[in-house]
């Protein structure tokens, strides 16, 4: 049984909202402009509270529930945070106003800058870009950019490994380069050999994403930053799997001249719903000169008798703006509270419990489901959605019949290189409780898939909407829920 949409509710003659009298000139509208029929649906007040409320009680959220997503680290978000970014002097404040006037806000913005340099080990950053895939495209033109300034235009290519996330190669793309696919080795490294046979001087730069997409900390990551090195390039940190780092090892520190950061999977800003995301960018001494402008800087050193003067400076070979005004504001006073409120010895708890609660789950599921690399995993893993012997069952299957569990599934069929892969994330912040039944929801599905699989093959049950057809959703589209009787 379906939801009843806004219009099937409305009844003749209800009313639930009185407009003010107008206080500026009446004028009329032309009439090109003007519909002959405009039916709105017409309800009470309490009618469309109580069926958007009841709309919101079906929908998953962190919130209500472990969301397990591999790759996009659903964590809780704390409230502390939301209400630090409501204060009014961070809430009412506007990016055109004078600079005296939100020294506030720079100030913050400043510390943050401050405080991601000395997480990941790097000499500046930029808060600008608005989410990691923005963050990957900053990335990515200071590398082109570097290599031009020194007149090196042969450098044309960029290397991705199988294991990086997904956006890596359409960055690259989108940024004039060459893609060249590099592959993983039996324990899910980068495929070093094949490394050093494509390394010349025409490669511009690597992205890695370690941890990598399988779960997995790269156990040759120095010999590969210095393989690049050593051919010219640069190597960029896609700096989404952070939170299984923070406190333990800096990425600048291993030689990684660039990275993103995903405040919304390491800093607990919120994730999903259209955004805003927020994605800064830390680089190496020798690229800082290239940073988009402005970057947040002290243009008066404090006296005895003043604080310092915050404002913008440009760096003198910026790759230029990326992001209309200065970036994601209330995403920066979220993840700020955040790294405030557990400083550096929280914030490596942080990854030691993410890193914890993976293994542990990974442990309760691991004699049932195929691991395809058979290691210690850092924040998340990588199993197989299927068995041999029962060809009939997918990781689609296993994710639709999770539902019926009060759980959201776990992400589908990435990374690419793990067959029918169902990719899990518990982050830090599950108790052992949730990962208890999170893991024995999992197993029991598996039984099920073997006494009863048509109970995954027809999953949802207890859903409001059954299995749809994502194929043909995906190909005819409805992109309205409602149109007049007469179309």
């Amino acid at each position: 049984m379906t939801e009843p949409t806004i219009y099937e509710l409305s009844s003749a003659g209800r009313t639930g909202v009185r407009f003010p009298e107008p206080d500026v000139p009446l004028t009329h509208l032309p009439q090109s402009l003007m519909r002959e029929v405009l039916p709105l649906p017409e309800l009470s007040e309490v009618d469309v509270i109580r069926h958007f409320t009841h709309l919101s009680s079906l929908n998953y959220c962190i919130d209500s529930g472990l969301y397990p997503l591999g790759s996009c680290t659903m964590k809780y978000n704390p409230k502390i945070n939301e209400e630090i970014a409501r204060l009014e002097g961070f809430a009412y404040t506007h990016p055109l106003q004078p600079e005296s006037t939100i020294q506030g806000n720079l100030a913050l913005m400043y510390d943050l800058q401050e405080t991601l340099k000395e997480i990941a080990g790097f000499a500046a950053v930029t808060l600008q870009p608005a989410a990691g895939a923005q963050g990957e495209f900053t990335g990515v033109m200071i590398i082109r950019d570097y290599h031009r300034s020194r007149g090196d235009a042969k450098r044309t290519k960029i290397l991705i490994p199988d294991s990086a996330h997904g956006t890596n190669p359409a960055t690259s793309a989108m940024s004039g380069f060459e893609v060249v696919p590099l592959p993983s080795d039996a324990r899910g490294n980068v495929d070093l050999a094949k490394l050093r046979e494509v390394c010349d001087d025409t490669v511009a730069g690597l992205m890695l994403t370690n941890p990598n997409t399988l779960g997995l900390f790269d156990e040759n990551v120095i010999e590969v930053i210095n393989i690049v090195h050593q051919a010219g390039g640069l190597v960029y940190g896609d700096g989404a799997n952070l939170n299984a780092l923070l406190g333990i090892v800096r990425p600048g520190d291993l030689g990684i001249d660039i990275m993103h950061f995903n405040l919304h999977k390491t800093f607990s800003t919120p994730h999903g719903g259209g955004g805003p995301g927020s994605g800064p960018v830390g680089v190496s001494a020798h690229l800082a000169d290239f940073l988009p402008t402005p970057l947040v800087g002290i243009v008066e050193k404090a006296t005895a008798d003043l604080p310092p003067l915050y404002g913008f400076i440009k760096p003198p070979k910026t790759i230029g703006r990326v992001k209309s005004f200065f970036g994601q504001f209330g995403m920066f006073v979220r993840a700020y509270t955040y790294i405030r409120m557990h400083g550096p010895e929280g914030l490596r708890k942080v990854s030691e419990y993410a890193v914890l609660n993976a293994n542990y789950l990974l442990a309760k599921m691991g004699d049932v489901y195929h691991l395809p690399y058979k290691r210690t995993c850092m924040h998340e893993f990588v199993v197989e959605g299927c068995w041999p012997d029962i060809p009939e069952i997918h990781a689609l299957d296993i994710a639709k019949r999770l539902m019926d569990y009060k759980f959201h599934p776990p992400t589908n069929y990435f990374p690419l290189i793990v067959h029918e892969a169902l990719m899990i994330e518990p982050t830090e912040t599950e108790s052992k409780q949730s990962l208890d039944a999170f893991a024995e929801a999992m197993l029991a599905i598996a039984k099920e898939a073997r006494e009863t699989p048509e109970l995954l093959k027809e999953a949802p049950h207890d859903t409001p909407i059954g299995r749809l057809d994502e194929v043909k959703a995906a190909k005819e589209l409805v992109l309205c829920c409602w149109l007049p009787d007469d179309k």
